[in-house]
């Protein structure tokens, strides 16, 4: 398939499904924020809590604070946050996978969206692999069905590390022109503070605004982001 600049227009209903809070800016935040502009609805689902993979978690206390800094970020871009799932951190592959399906299920028939943006399948974090899969089978074409569009998106310290193969590679073939909402992204990237790293991590301030000035430059803008067609239903 040919490369293609996406066009925004009319208002829609977008579902943004993201493994953890901070995915949702990495992977697609100032397109968002140029989704909220132009009217439309924008809800975002996280499965995992983000936290509890981690040594030091203090009970809930570490979850409520990420599930806060999902809020704040979210609200930045003007987009809300429909649930947390809370599944555990880097243990989705423990959850029922049909458990995952029916969660991201009941939310397709709540919002009707026409446009969904989650994870690449070939991403290197386990819970991003497992989003990308359940969300491809709960959003499967069905009659009546009213999702027209499934886009996958890179995130950072996930999409580039994963081992190389064919089928782990992302090769984006269509692309948002953010330069007008890439300060916005990378203001909500500051409620994930304590998800950045210094440069040259990949996953730093510094990192997500070169990504994006690369991806426009490709497309003759000055930043953009990418994405994978996983499905268009015209």
């Amino acid at each position: 398939m040919a490369n293609h600049i996406m066009s925004l227009g009319n208002t829609k209903q977008i579902l943004v499904i993201a493994a953890h809070p901070d995915d949702e800016i990495l992977g697609c935040g100032g397109t968002i924020a140029r989704h909220v502009e132009n009217g439309d609805n924008v809800d975002i689902l996280f499965l995992a809590d983000g936290v509890t993979s981690r040594g030091g978690v203090q009970d809930n206390k570490d979850i409520i604070e990420r599930e806060a800094n999902g809020e704040k970020a979210c609200s930045i871009l003007g987009a809300n946050v429909i649930k947390f799932a809370k599944y555990p951190d880097n243990k989705m592959d423990t959850i029922p996978f049909l458990d995952v399906v029916n969660e991201i299920e009941m939310v397709i028939k709540q919002l009707k969206p026409v446009v969904i943006y989650t994870h690449h399948v070939g991403d290197l974090n386990i819970d991003h692999q497992i989003t990308h899969k359940a969300v491809m089978t709960a959003a499967r074409p069905q009659p009546g069905w009213v999702g027209r569009e499934i886009y996958s998106f890179e995130v950072l310290s996930s999409t580039e590390w994963s081992t190389p193969s064919p089928a782990s590679f992302f090769i984006p073939n269509r692309f948002v022109d953010i330069s007008m909402t890439l300060s916005k992204k990378l203001l909500a990237l500051k409620s994930y503070n304590c998800e950045m790293h210094e440069f040259p991590h990949s996953r730093s301030v510094e990192s997500v605004s070169i990504l994006a000035r690369h991806r426009g430059a490709a497309m003759g803008m000055d930043a953009a982001e990418a994405f994978k067609v996983e499905r268009i239903l015209d």
